[in-house]
């Protein structure tokens, strides 16, 4: 061959790369922080239809919109996808048992707070969660329950003639206005709180109401509380209604409370309730669960015996400590709680009830795949799927198909269908609203293992820059996850909390260490992290950094290191532990633990990891606490908070900024307006958040330039 055609035939060849390099475009912030997260699925009765609630940026308006879609099957090959809902304050979906509605609750404005708005200022973009109806076939969606006490729980009658629902205790308008008179804008913070008081409300009335209401009633007939007209009071709570289940007899509600305040301070507060339907009077509800856990999602068994449930935080069997979260049952009747599955070594991260007996989405070290059990006895038995990580499990009674949310590294989010249980491969995507996340030049990634000084073996995630799947030698970013409970895997997210991919596509290699806290790895490794709340986990971590060095991965003079919350306390404590991080990105994270006690929503777990209240284990406070050593700290560190975090009280990253500035360490601080613990209600203050996170590992990590 000619030097002509040899080069004729390289430059064919490059052209070639150069054309496919194109059709691979690295991802953008933009496009980043355009992804859709999927809420909720829930599957029609007969199957043949999946309602689907979504959250993404509304750039213009500063909001995360909350959509409903509807997926359905209009006839053999022949299926359709569509927004059900446009309000963008649409939450949490429930069909009927009919299949002829579906309720969900709603922030959009009802016609009468918008006749009373109408000549004011003060125009607020949501009001508070409402009971709505909306058909599947479309059209208007109809408000079932009005006044300005938001509806915290509701659920369907089992024959779908009624909606039950919760607010918290209504008052009068003369109730209001003297409380108002007595108080001004003082705050009450214990005395003012109000249990829920549970309704039921008959649907045929409510459409008839509805059909026939004038625009806005006369004044003197106005409803002057916030108890629903023609709804049925159906018993006090002590506490505040967080879920509520009809059994399939339609004779009992189940309900899982939570603290009136919604803080998390008495483990009591916290339990299973039976309410029996069916008299005329009030009726007093029965307490199921007596332990020190947090129960959630439940459900009822097939024959109205057993409620099912599993544990956020905490555990049934005694004194509290936290768990994993495993599947457990009550019955009804005694109150015997009974675990699922004892011998399972990894978390149940959320399942379902099958016609055979529950599906379950669990994890196992960095996967989370698909299991079935008949039995509380019985193993987990792994179905034939796909690697990478399965949740928000939908099935019914009266199909085989069942839908959930898939997701891996390289494959975004999307909700699938599957004809069947065995046929899970077979999935086939009903939503693409993240596409185009596959027509970019995406990360790749690995687990990787390490040996702690105590012979314990532990693992993470490696996430390559693009192209570079492999290579030896790279800038590395230590990302850590939050929780602790939680875990790095075979996932995909994106989003101002996991934005390990922007970090990746910026040069850095990412490892994000499932340290000794995490789930999935079995309740002792769980709980190897009490009392030691940072110290052994900050030794994990530091210990698969030394790993990745010495086996040649990770290059040793380019070290960055970031985490937000419980991923925020250990990177506090970190750089209080080393100087070999050159950059720091932290948020939400505590530096001392007496005043974060004290301000915290979820105290009783705080305690529960140090060994007792800051009285009972004052040395542990301190000798966990990143404060005490902060002088030690050299690294450029950058914090970001929400101005109204409880969860980690905001305090805490004005006294790490203040420490850094006194000490010329290097340092910003962003605070959030508005925002809590989770930055969920301006989008553009989480693409600001990681904007400036980006900015500032290349400014004080040295990456080569590329």
């Amino acid at each position: 061959m000619s030097i002509r055609k040899l080069l004729g035939t390289c430059l064919i060849l490059l052209q070639s790369c150069v054309v496919f390099s194109a059709e691979k475009p690295k991802l953008t912030l933009d496009e980043f922080f355009n992804s859709v997260d999927i809420e909720s699925i829930k599957l029609s009765p007969d199957g043949k239809a999946v309602a689907i609630a979504t959250s993404r940026a509304d750039w213009d308006q500063k909001i995360f919109r909350h959509d409903l879609w509807l997926y359905r099957d209009e006839s053999p090959g022949k299926a359709s996808l569509t927004q059900l809902t446009q309000s963008g304050f649409d939450t949490a979906p429930q069909w009927s048992p009919d299949g002829k509605w579906i309720a969900f609750l709603s922030e959009r404005k009802t016609p009468k707070q918008l006749s009373e708005e109408e000549g004011s200022d003060s125009k607020d973009k949501e009001g508070v969660n409402q009971l709505f109806l909306i058909s599947p076939a479309g059209g208007e969606a109809l408000a079932v329950t009005q006044g300005d006490e938001e509806v915290h729980a509701f659920t369907w009658s089992s024959d779908g003639h009624a909606l039950y629902y919760s607010i918290r205790t209504p008052w009068s308008k003369e109730q209001k206005n003297a409380y108002r008179k007595q108080w001004k804008d003082t705050k009450q913070y214990r005395e003012a709180e109000r249990p829920d008081v549970i309704y039921s409300l008959d649907l045929g009335s409510a459409l008839e109401r509805h059909k026939n209401a004038p625009a806005q009633a006369p004044e003197d007939e106005q409803n002057t509380s916030d108890v629903t007209p023609g709804a049925r009071e159906l018993a006090h709570m002590p506490w505040r209604v967080h879920e509520m289940v009809c059994s399939p007899d339609g004779r009992t509600l189940a309900l899982a409370t939570t603290s009136i305040s919604e803080r998390q301070e008495r483990v009591e507060e916290f339990e299973i309730y039976a309410l029996d339907l069916g008299g005329q009077a009030a009726a007093i509800p029965r307490q199921l669960s007596r332990n020190h856990a947090v129960e959630q999602h439940l459900r009822w068994s097939p024959d109205s015996r057993h409620v099912f449930f599993d544990v956020e935080v905490g555990d049934v069997s005694g004194p509290y400590r936290d768990l994993q979260p495993h599947l457990y049952w009550i019955d009804s009747q005694s109150g015997k709680t009974e675990q699922w599955n004892q011998d399972f070594v990894g978390s149940v991260e959320q399942y379902a009830l099958s016609a055979h007996g529950v599906i379950v989405a669990a994890r196992e070290g960095t996967e989370v795949a698909a299991y079935t059990a008949a039995t509380p006895n019985d193993p987990l038995s792994k179905l034939k799927a796909w690697t990478g990580t399965y949740g928000m499990l939908a099935s019914v009674p009266n199909s085989s198909r069942v839908a959930f949310v898939y997701s891996a590294l390289d494959r975004p989010t999307e909700v699938y269908i599957a004809d069947s249980l065995e046929t899970l491969t077979a999935a086939r995507p009903i939503t693409s609203f993240n596409e185009l996340f596959t027509r970019r030049d995406l990360p790749q990634g690995r687990p990787y293992q390490w040996k702690a000084d105590d012979g314990t073996t532990v693992e993470g995630m490696l996430m390559y820059p693009p192209g570079k799947f492999g290579q030896k030698n790279l800038p590395t970013f230590v990302f850590i996850h939050g929780g602790p409970a939680d875990a790095d895997g075979n996932h995909f997210e994106a989003d101002w909390y996991q934005w390990d991919r922007l970090a990746a596509t910026q040069g850095w290699l990412v490892f994000e260490p499932n340290y000794r806290g995490s789930t999935g790895y079995g309740d002792k490794f769980l709980v190897g992290i009490v009392p030691q709340i940072v110290s052994r986990p900050g030794k994990d971590i530091l210990e698969g950094v030394d790993a990745l060095v010495k086996d040649g991965i990770s290059d040793p003079e380019h070290l960055g290191i970031g985490g937000y919350s419980y991923g925020g306390y250990m990177t506090n404590w970190l750089i209080t532990q080393t100087t070999r991080f050159r950059v720091a990105v932290t948020g939400a994270g505590a530096v001392e633990h007496v005043a974060n006690w004290g301000n915290d929503d979820t105290t009783f777990d705080d305690a529960y990891f140090l060994g007792g209240r800051p009285w009972e284990a004052a040395q542990r406070y301190h000798d966990e606490a990143a404060i005490y050593q902060i002088d030690k700290v050299k690294t450029p560190t950058h914090i970001v908070c929400g101005a109204d975090d409880i969860r980690v009280a905001v305090s805490e990253n004005y006294l790490l900024e203040h420490a850094l500035h006194s000490l010329g360490v290097p340092s910003t601080l962003l605070v959030f307006p508005g925002e809590g613990h989770s930055l969920s209600k301006d989008p553009w203050h989480g693409k600001i958040k990681v904007r400036e996170e980006l900015k500032w590992l290349e400014q004080y990590g040295g990456l080569p330039k590329r």
